[in-house]
Order: structure tokens, then sequence, then C-alpha cells
């Protein structure tokens, strides 16, 4: 059994569109999910101290705030808050999204 248990992966994208309806929302989701899951690949480099900690910690923060600026104009509280899974079905919602 996966993490997501047996309900399909559509059906958790589709479950997550409801609170993602307004087009800043939308706008805002659009950049910051991609800055946060870039943001961990870049905190790992500056582990390795290739990059200073600092760019991966923005990005990570930048993406947060503007996931909940997008919430705040929508007026619906993030879907992780009602099941924490929902954590990780923003990337692939923004995969289709961006048309990948």
């Amino acid at each position: 059994m996966s993490i997501l248990g047996s309900k399909p992966m559509a059906e958790w994208i589709k479950e997550y569109g409801h609170s993602h309806q307004h087009p800043a929302n939308q706008v805002c989701h659009t950049i910051g999910i991609p800055l946060i899951a870039l943001s961990l690949p870049v905190f790992l480099a500056s582990a390795l101290s290739l990059v200073s900690w600092k760019v991966p910690v923005a990005m990570f923060v930048g993406g947060w705030i503007l996931q909940f600026i997008g919430h705040a104009v929508e007026q619906e509280p993030p879907e992780f808050f009602r099941d924490w899974r929902f954590l990780f079905v923003g990337l692939r919602w923004w995969f289709k999204k961006v048309g990948w």
C-alpha cells in the first residue's frame, strides 16, 4: 500500500484542485511549488558547500509564503490542513498544470 492509500492519483489531484480555483492562487502555486521542490536539492548541494544555505532557505520560505498568499486570496485553507498526504500531491498537480 502506498503512502497515498488506494485512492488514484487523479482523484487526489481533482480534490487538490477544488481549493485552487482562483487565478491568483494558481499563479502563486505555479511559482511556489517548484521553488519548494527545487529548494531541497539546492539545500543538499549547500550541505556539500557548493552553494550558500541561504539560497535554498529563501527558496523554501518564499515558496511557502506564495502558497499561503494564494490561499488567503482563495479564502480556502491548504488541503494538507485536512489531510497531510496532500503535501505529496502539490508537485504532481503542478506537473499536470504545466502540461508535463
